[in-house]
Order: structure tokens, then sequence, then C-alpha cells
């Protein structure tokens, strides 16, 4: 129903070890279209401490701490219950009601800002464009304002189903992880806790707000309107190179829905002029890298912009290569860089800018 219901957009990824291909496609096709991103599994369920709801917590944690962008939450581990068999006719916070006494520490799961994500790490952890982005909620005191518990044991029976789908992620040595040698009624069931089902309880009949595509449409308008008027203001274009990605993003998604081709392409046009403009601002290292990364969106648009934001582009490739080729002096620092998508980044960008300087 959620599906039905245009709630959820679900993909399916045939075949094991496939995890951090779907998070790199989600991340890349919708970190312009949401404020916040939680990479977590199925058998995962993310926890406020409070009555707030989970982006409340989030912006809160954020706000506090300058430039944060990402937050790593604790696992909490739920066990069997003793259940050997699975009764389907309750969901798993109703069956599962006993966890680890302790938090898990050194295992966390990450909500991010997806336009600062490089990379996906693992599906623990992101590779953030500058550093300094991440909070990790287990530093901030033993009040933790949220968790996630994991259900990972559940059921003999639902443990050994995993055993027989293999990991999703290749890292974890296909089933080893979930073998079913490894289960066991003696872990993590030394407490009793529902308070998920009372968070759940207290939230339960909350509206879920659809898209307010009017409001979507004014936000666009507002954050554009210099450039649509030709007022300006001085400094108007510093540091707003994520905004202008962003606007450039919801304005070709809007141009398809509700505003048309010939009004959708004004606040476009203007968007990408924005995005243009503020190339000769001084731009941050995360700036240039959510530029370049978006880059295969933004050069097949039929807009003068898009020439001169290509040249921009390639100027400032030129600039960044000089920068990490003269830190080179090693084929173990080549390999570190190419790791981290550096040069495989660049090269796939250049190959976009010969394919479109030569049509």
């Amino acid at each position: 129903p959620y599906i039905d219901a245009g709630d959820v957009t679900y993909k399916f990824y045939p075949g094991a070890g496939r995890q951090i291909e779907a998070y790199t496609e989600a991340f890349k096709n919708y970190r312009f279209f949401c404020r916040y991103m939680a990479f977590i599994d199925a058998d995962e369920f993310i926890f406020p401490q409070s009555n707030q709801s989970i982006t409340e917590v989030v912006d809160e944690i954020f706000s506090s701490r300058l430039k944060a962008e990402g937050l790593q939450i604790n696992w909490i581990m739920y066990g069997s219950n003793n259940l050997e068999t699975a009764d389907y006719s309750k969901g798993v916070l109703e069956r599962f009601t006993r966890r680890a006494e302790n938090f898990k520490d050194d295992v966390v799961k990450t909500i991010v800002n997806p336009r600062v994500i490089d990379y996906i790490k693992s599906p623990h952890f992101v590779e953030y464009f500058e550093e300094d982005a991440l909070v990790e909620e287990s530093k901030l005191g033993e009040n933790r304002r949220i968790l996630i518990n994991h259900y990972k044991m559940k059921s003999r029976e639902e443990f050994s189903r995993k055993y027989d789908l293999g990991s999703a992620d290749a890292s974890y040595g296909g089933r080893g992880y979930y073998h079913v040698d490894n289960f066991t009624h003696d872990a993590d069931n030394d407490v009793f806790d529902v308070g998920i089902l009372k968070y759940f309880e207290n939230r339960r009949g909350r509206i879920v707000q659809q898209i307010d595509y009017e409001k979507l449409v004014n936000a666009l308008i507002k954050n554009l309107a210099p450039i649509l008027t030709g007022n300006i203001p001085e400094n108007f274009f510093v540091g707003k190179m994520e905004t202008f990605l962003t606007c450039r993003a919801l304005a070709t998604y809007l141009k398809k829905t509700v505003l048309g081709n010939e009004r959708g392409a004004l606040v476009e046009n203007a968007a990408l002029n924005a995005v243009n403009a503020t190339l000769d601002t001084k731009l941050s290292l995360a700036d240039i890298k959510l530029l370049l990364s978006e880059l295969p969106n933004i050069l097949p648009l039929n807009y003068p912009a898009v020439e001169n934001i290509r040249i921009g582009c390639l100027e400032i490739i030129s600039k960044i290569k000089v920068y990490l080729q003269r830190g080179i002096n090693s084929q173990e620092k080549i390999m570190f860089w190419r790791d981290f998508n550096e040069f495989d980044n660049l090269l796939r960008m250049l190959q976009v800018f010969d394919s479109f300087s030569h049509k």
C-alpha cells in the first residue's frame, strides 16, 4: 500500500552483494529531493528517545554543531525472545521485546544530508566531500537522543531464512554472517524493553504530509527571484552552490509535473544561470565536488548557461588535477587517491566533457 500511495519508491536489486550499489544509486538520484537520507536495513528501526520525530531530533543535533551534515547512530541489539518459529500475524516490534543490556558503541548507521556525500564507504559509513561534517551520537553523552533498534536474531526460523537468502553486503563473506550455527537464544535477551512500541503508539495517527507542489514552487521562485527580476544584491551568489544546484534539480522536476514547459524552462534557465554565476565566487571543495557529480544531469540541458558551466568546470578540473598531482610521488599515493574516487571521478567528467565538446 505504501508503494501504491506513492510514499515508497521500490527498486528490486537481484543477486547478492549489491547493497552499496543500491545505496549509491539512491543518493545520486534523490540527493536534491530530500532533506536527509538514512541508510538502514529492513530489520532496523530508527528510534528517537523522545516523542519528537526523527527529523526534529536530527535538526536539533545538526543545529547545535557547526558544519554538521551527517549523524552516526548506535545500534541496540534485540534477541530472539526464545522463539523458534515465526508468527507473521504480529509485527517485529511486538514479537521481539528483549534486548542487550548495553549499546553497540562500535557499530553505527548513518543519517546524512545527501548533498555532502562523496561515496558510500560501507553499509555503516559514508565518505563526505569535506571533513568535520560528521556527528557521532555516541559522543553526545550517555543520554542518547536517538538509537537504531536492530532485530538481527528474530526467531530461529527467520534467522535461517536470512542464511538462505545470502548477504546483501558481500563484505560479510556471503552467508557466513547469518550462518545457522550463529543463532542463539543466549544473546541480546537481557532487558525487557517496549519503548519503541510506546513511541509508535504516541505518534500513531500523525498525518504524513503529501507533496505540496505549491509550496515547492513558491520556495523555488523565492530563491531565484533576484535572477528572474534582474535585481541581484551584492554577494548574492556567495556560498550558494548547493542551493542553486538544488533549485536546478527541482526546476527540472517541476517542469515535468506542474509548471509546464514554458514556465518550467524560465525557472530552469534561471537556476542554471545562478549555478554559472556561483562559479565566479570562492568555492569550497564540497561545492566543487557536488557540482562535478551533478554534471551528467546538467550537460544534456539545452540552455546557453550550460556551455559556460562546462567551460568553468574544465578550468576547475585542471586546477584540481595540478593540485593533486603535486602531492603524488609514489604508487601507494596514486592508489590512495584512486580508492577515494578522485581521479576516477575526474576522468569520467572529462570524458563527458569531450563527448559534448565535439557535438
